[in-house]
């Protein structure tokens, strides 16, 4: 096997099991780095570990949730106090409304209050009626109402 294969696969095998299905990913080497094709946005991307655990996201919320590839935008332009972000993801509702605002984060940050008052921050623009927050492991997701954040068991499905 050639030395750049087997780097790859190491690679790909030092990656953590995920709280997400197993999915199938198209890789490759490109300048040493190891690269995997993001199906929405149609480009090849760096696999960082917060990348992994977008992946998988992504797909799931595709396999598991109902969401078409088209309703989903990955780094979503959001302007906080002056200052150009983006969240993760947005899950876009048949009219093209923000459903879900998710903020993804590699399986080594923990999903404190920080992270979810990123999130928090990033959808006082957005305005989605749900916020999840994953690091692959670990899954929240929260319903927007007047009472403030609603935890919820599960992932809203598309509608």
């Amino acid at each position: 096997m050639p030395k750049v294969k087997k780097k790859f696969i190491h690679t790909m095998n030092l990656l953590p099991k995920l709280n997400f299905p197993p999915i199938k990913l198209r890789a490759r080497e490109h300048n040493g780095r190891t690269e995997v094709f993001d199906s929405v946005r149609g480009f090849y991307v760096v696999l960082t570990p917060e990348e992994w655990v977008r992946r998988h996201l992504v797909e799931y919320l595709m396999s598991h949730c109902g969401v078409p590839r088209l309703s989903i935008v990955e780094e979503y332009p959001v302007e906080v106090n002056s200052m150009a972000q983006r969240a993760d993801v947005v899950v876009l509702d048949s009219e093209a409304r923000p459903l879900i605002l998710v903020e993804c984060k590699a399986t080594d940050v923990a999903l404190g209050q920080d992270v979810l008052l990123q999130a928090a921050r990033y959808n006082a623009v957005v305005k989605a009626p749900y916020i999840v927050v994953t690091n692959g492991l670990m899954h929240y997701c929260y319903e927007i109402s007047a009472e403030g954040y609603i935890p919820r068991s599960e992932f809203p499905q598309f509608r």
